[in-house]
């Protein structure tokens, strides 16, 4: 990493060869995801976020040789490359997944870059179901950028009715909104209950450019909001979705988002669900396992009056100073031996929530962490979710 602490930094591809350093990805706009040296020796295989999406790319070694390094991206498609298992001749075994379909193993030729499904582990389960059709649209941002934006459709979608409608907040916060198939944050399952989801790729993720992925970091309730704002601020305008019943749902900073927007929504949203969100800023600097990553996101710490940019993660762009401006029902998430934003968010969110009147309810994990991983809790998680 270049930057000290910043865990989300540009990775690069960099070969040690007797001594010497030669950085193959160095004046490539993205960051590198898993590896793999060709057979050959004469190229690196990755994977990378791009355009909501990852992918398969290659570079090239030169080695000794006075030849620049070329990054090359490979595939293509609504689709995520999620892992690259081995190399045999001019294939590669990947994994593959969409929205719509969890992993399964494809061959890539790489003579012809084309894919080959050689598993169908759920085929007959997904020839039970109606999928959700997964659109991908882009919106014009407050600062003029065009940002891409995922809206999951629900089965059966009829553009006559008015539909129920949830804005995804992605966690991270430097995480890519891609192609991936969660098994929690399922979004097909959101929409086979009847909503629609709008997940945008806002300030913060991978696969838009170096400086979008940095945009986010210390700058927490700046233009990410606004990203969220416009996204879901184009598609309600769409004559399908039902403006009177707008969500807001997301984890970690997605539920931090959260507790941010329902200070600040100008009753746009009917509701809000934050899991392990960041409630306030500042005690979580004081309990959190990791003190580097909010000494790099936020800036520093809250006692430096002379840091202006940890002074404004820790008042202007801290939740707990909105929460006069609360007045939607709330469901808030927790797991107890969550240590990296500990308990003591999602409790004091809660009892915000009742002492402020308003219809609340706190999901208690005891035994979970960060993310739900007992299958049982899984199951209550989706219970209660909907």
């Amino acid at each position: 990493m270049k930057t000290d602490g910043y865990e989300s930094d540009k990775n690069d591809i960099i070969v040690l060869n007797n001594g010497i350093k030669q950085n193959l990805t160095q004046q490539w706009d993205g960051t590198v995801r898993s590896f793999t040296w060709s057979n050959d020796g004469n190229h690196v295989y990755f994977t990378a976020a791009v355009d909501g999406t990852i992918q398969l790319f290659k570079v090239n070694y030169p080695g000794k040789k006075r030849i620049a390094p070329v990054v090359e991206q490979l595939s293509k498609g609504q689709f995520d490359v999620t892992s690259i298992i081995a190399q045999k001749d001019n294939t590669l075994l990947v994994t593959r997944t969409d929205m719509n379909h969890a992993a399964d193993i494809f061959s890539f030729n790489l003579k012809n870059n084309n894919f080959k499904q050689l598993t169908d582990i759920n085929k007959d389960l997904y020839a039970s179901v109606d999928l959700p059709k997964v659109e991908k649209r882009y919106v014009t941002t407050t600062d003029g950028k065009q940002m891409l934006v995922w809206v999951i459709l629900p089965p059966n979608f009829d553009a006559t009715k008015k539909y129920p409608t949830l804005l995804y907040a992605q966690g991270g916060p430097q995480s890519p909104l891609s192609q991936f198939y969660s098994y929690r944050w399922n979004f097909q399952l959101m929409a086979s209950q009847g909503y629609i989801v709008v997940a945008p790729n806002r300030r913060g993720m991978p696969g838009h450019g170096v400086k979008w992925n940095e945009d986010i970091s210390k700058n927490w309730g700046g233009q990410v909001i606004d990203d969220y704002l416009s996204a879901i601020d184009a598609i309600a305008k769409e004559p399908y979705v039902d403006n009177d019943r707008l969500g807001a749902i997301g984890a970690s900073f997605g539920g931090y988002s959260v507790f941010y927007l329902a200070g600040i929504h100008n009753n746009r949203f009917k509701t809000f669900i934050s899991h392990d969100g960041v409630f306030d800023t500042r005690s979580m600097y004081g309990t959190t396992e990791e003190l580097f990553f909010v000494n790099h996101d936020f800036g520093g710490n809250y006692w430096d009056t002379t840091n202006d940019a940890a002074q404004k993660a820790y008042n202007e762009f801290n939740p707990v100073n909105k929460v006069a401006e609360w007045n939607t029902p709330m469901l808030i998430i927790q797991g107890g031996k969550d240590y990296r934003v500990p308990i003591e968010q999602g409790l004091a969110a809660y009892q915000t929530a009742q002492l402020l009147g308003l219809k609340s309810k706190l999901l208690y994990f005891p035994e979970e962490n960060h993310w739900v991983l007992n299958p049982q809790n899984a199951l209550v998680w989706q219970h209660e979710f909907f």
